[in-house]
């Protein structure tokens, strides 16, 4: 396979896996770097599905401790004896854990499909997306600055209320440039959870919509996959996962002591760009 060909699934994975999980939108730097480096082969829709699935796996192995904790206390036997007690109460943990993430799943995953065939013909538009870019940093600058102050530090203090609130302000992502992370983290933060737990909460949730998503698009490009087109999908899966590595570990240091003002001025500031951009371009259309 042609070696710029592969360069270009390279960089375009970094992209994918660095942007995945910041509140920035993958969407848009993928319209943008895929138009400038003219990636535009037919497989290039299952391309962005492949390489989004390597970002997944990256959530899966940085949280895999906790993953597997809770896989395994949640079919863990309660047996008779002193310990019982104490399995007891890893399952009961455990469950909360799982149906919190269910009920935040949920909202996404219905309004994701009825609302597929519209999103893809009407609101997958390049202008859609440098607008929602710059709107939705002002957004995050709106409520950095009043956000109530956080009185939920852990996972566990989320209430499934709250739970299914996060899960309706993630649908917002469904606006392509919106950010699901961007959407999941300030409707966490405006209920009044600390900027460190939103965002963790934000990756555990991304695993089950973004795998939804993952499976129900291959399902609907199944007919585009290809042997011949394995290396490209190889590539860019790898370099997707361990840029997505780097970008999760990154932000959750970052947010330990920071807000997210730099990543909305980085929105407008990439907003405006596209917008100029698709000024000039066939692309707006």
């Amino acid at each position: 396979m042609d070696v710029i060909l592969l360069f270009k699934a390279l960089l375009l994975g970094v992209i994918e896996g660095l942007t995945e999980f910041l509140p920035i939108s993958s969407t848009g730097h993928l319209i943008l770097a895929s138009e400038w480096l003219e990636f535009n082969r037919p497989e290039a829709k299952t391309f962005e599905v492949v390489i989004q699935f390597g970002a997944i796996l990256s959530v899966c192995w940085h949280f895999r401790e906790r993953l597997s904790t809770v896989a395994l206390t949640l079919t863990e036997p309660v047996e008779a004896h002193t310990a019982g007690t104490t399995v007891r109460a890893r399952k009961a943990s455990s469950r909360r854990f799982a149906v919190r993430l269910l009920v935040a799943f949920l909202p996404a995953a219905v309004l994701g499909l009825l609302l597929h065939g519209f999103i893809k013909e009407v609101l997958f538009s390049p202008l859609i997306v440098a607008w929602a870019l710059l709107i939705g940093g002002v957004v995050i600058l709106m409520i950095e600055r009043w956000a109530p102050p956080p009185h939920v530090q852990t996972i566990d203090d989320i209430s499934f209320g709250d739970a299914l609130k996060i899960g309706f302000a993630q649908s917002l992502a469904l606006i392509p440039g919106v950010s699901r992370s961007g959407a999941t983290i300030m409707g966490a933060m405006l209920l009044g959870v600390s900027r460190s737990c939103a965002t963790e909460f934000s990756f555990f949730l991304a695993i089950p919509v973004m795998f939804a998503a993952t499976v129900f698009d291959v399902y609907k490009s199944w007919h585009e996959l290809s042997l011949g087109a394995l290396p490209l999908f190889a590539v860019g899966f790898v370099f997707a996962f361990l840029s997505a590595l780097l970008s999760i570990r990154f932000l959750l240091r970052f947010v330990a002591s920071n807000s997210f003002v730099p990543f909305a001025w980085y929105r407008i500031g990439f907003g405006a760009l596209l917008l100029w951009f698709l000024s000039g371009s066939t692309l707006a259309t």
